[in-house]
């Protein structure tokens, strides 16, 4: 095989991935003291993305809207709380190929938030509702890729006559003629 037969191409692709799950529990305040909890959904959910060294910050936000009883449940309310996450998702993938930090950063989410329980905090005047979360991130940048070329389109070329006859000439050219005339006459 030809020396030649490989190439190395930058160009973009992922250079990094990585995927993560999360809970939280956050805190709602209703106006009323709660007698039972009706439901509870998430929605509004919105979010940005920072990429790190080795891993993607993801930011975000997003209601939590619960529907409560009270009054010895006589009346119902809902109560719309809007709160922050911040998740750290690392790179379990990446290249080591990769020329820059400069990269773009693609983030979706796998689960999109959802209210897994609520419940009366146990001092009777709050809610505390659970959330799960996951994101899959993709670190796309510049990389160095190999590739193999095949030998039947490389053309290899050979000396023509126009460069036989060019390294004859060359070659009967006098060395002293060349020689720094122009400082000698300078000296003098």
């Amino acid at each position: 095989m030809a020396e030649n037969a490989y190439r190395e191409i930058i160009t973009k692709a992922v250079c990094g991935k990585g995927k993560k799950f999360s809970q939280s529990a956050h805190t709602v305040t209703p106006t009323h003291k709660p007698s039972n909890i009706l439901g509870c959904w998430v929605i509004n959910h919105k979010f940005k993305t920072q990429y790190q060294k080795d891993a993607v910050v993801v930011e975000g936000t997003y209601d939590i809207n619960t529907w409560y009883s009270y009054n010895n449940n006589t009346r119902t309310e809902v109560v719309c709380e809007t709160v922050g996450y911040r998740d750290r998702v690392p790179l379990t993938l990446r290249d080591k190929q990769a020329f820059s930090d400069r990269a773009d950063v693609s983030c979706r989410p796998l689960q999109e938030p959802n209210c897994l329980e609520a419940k009366i905090a146990p001092n009777g005047n709050k809610v505390v509702a659970q959330v799960e979360r996951e994101f899959l991130v993709e670190v796309i940048g510049e990389t160095k890729v190999k590739v193999k070329v095949d030998d039947d389109g490389l053309i290899e070329t050979e000396e023509t006559e126009e460069d036989e006859e060019l390294e004859k000439e060359l070659s009967g050219l006098d060395s002293e003629f060349l020689t720094d005339d122009d400082d000698t006459e300078s000296e003098e």
